[in-house]
C-alpha cells in the first residue's frame, strides 16, 4: 500500500507541474464531440501518468478518458481523468482537477483529486478516512434541506434532453439554498466530502470522473448512491446522488416524485 500511495502522489504532483505551465495559455482544442472537448494538456498529463503507473505497476490495469485499456488480468484498477473540468481549463476559468482512483478486485480503495490552481488535494485511504491536505475532512453536518448548497452537473446530451436534466434543477431549487454548477464532477464530489456542498447529482456521468470522490466521500462518512438508493455501478454510473446520511434520503424523495419510469 505504501508504494501505491506514492505512486498516486507522483501522479497528482507532475500533473499538477503540466497543467500549471499551460493554464492562462492558449491551446490546441479538438472536439470529441459537440460540446465535448480535449486539449494537449489532456493528452500530455495522461501520457505523464500513464508512464509513471507503468513503471512502478507494469502489469496493473489502466483506464483513463482518453484511453480505456482492459487488455490485463491485474486485480488492480486505476481509473483517471487526466484533467476533469477541460472546458473550464481552456476558459481560463481556475476550477479543474487531475483525478484518480485505484481500484482492487473491484473495490476503490485509494483516491486522489488535485487542484493546482487552489492547491486542493483530497485524498482517501479506504478504511482510514478522507484528507484535504493531510488533514481530515467531514461531510456536512445539515440536516434540513432548506439550508443545504446543492451542486450539480449537466451531461453531453444537455442539448437533446435539456428540458429532462432542467426538471431536477427546478424540483431541487424550490427546496433548497441554492445551487451550483462548476463544471468539474470531481471537485464537486471533493466539495460534498469535505462539507462545502450538502449533496451533488448529475445524470450520465463517466467512471474517471467519480472513481476517486467516490472513495473520499464515502471515507468523509458520506453516502454515494443512484437516484433510487441503489449502490453505484462504477463501470456504468448512470446516475450518482452524494450527500451526508441526513440530505440523501430527502433528496432522494424528491428524485421519485421526477424520475421518468
Amino acid at each position: 500500500m505504501k508504494e501505491l500511495k506514492h505512486t498516486l502522489d507522483q501522479c497528482l504532483k507532475e500533473s499538477a507541474v503540466i497543467i500549471k505551465k499551460g493554464f492562462g495559455k492558449s491551446h490546441t482544442i479538438r472536439k470529441k464531440a459537440a460540446i465535448s472537448i480535449v486539449t494537449e494538456v489532456d493528452m500530455a498529463v495522461d501520457q505523464k501518468v500513464r508512464k509513471i503507473i507503468s513503471r512502478a505497476f507494469p502489469d496493473h490495469q489502466i483506464m483513463t478518458e482518453e484511453q480505456k485499456d482492459f487488455k490485463s488480468a491485474s486485480p488492480y484498477r486505476w481509473i483517471i481523468d487526466p484533467l476533469d473540468g477541460t472546458t473550464n481549463f481552456a476558459h481560463g476559468i481556475p476550477i479543474f482537477c487531475t483525478s484518480i482512483g485505484l481500484e482492487y478486485q473491484g473495490k476503490m480503495i485509494l483516491g486522489g483529486i488535485y487542484n493546482p490552481i487552489s492547491n486542493e488535494l483530497f485524498s482517501a485511504e479506504k478504511g482510514r478516512g478522507a484528507y484535504l491536505n493531510g488533514k481530515r475532512i467531514r461531510v456536512s453536518g445539515e440536516s434540513k434541506l432548506i439550508d443545504s448548497l446543492l451542486v450539480t452537473g449537466f451531461p453531453y446530451d444537455g442539448q437533446e434532453r435539456a428540458e429532462y436534466y432542467l426538471s431536477f434543477v427546478q424540483a431541487f431549487m424550490q427546496k433548497c439554498r441554492g445551487i451550483r454548477r462548476l463544471g468539474a464532477a470531481a471537485i464537486d464530489l471533493a466539495y460534498v466530502a469535505c462539507g462545502k456542498f450538502e449533496a451533488y447529482w448529475e445524470f450520465n456521468i463517466m467512471p474517471w470522473d467519480i472513481a476517486a470522490g467516490l472513495l473520499i466521500v464515502e471515507e468523509a462518512g458520506g453516502r454515494v448512491t443512484d437516484f433510487r438508493g441503489g449502490p453505484v455501478d462504477i463501470d456504468h454510473p448512470k446516475q450518482i446522488l452524494a450527500s451526508n446520511v441526513t440530505i440523501q434520503p430527502k433528496m432522494l424523495e424528491i428524485f421519485s416524485k421526477n424520475l421518468k419510469k
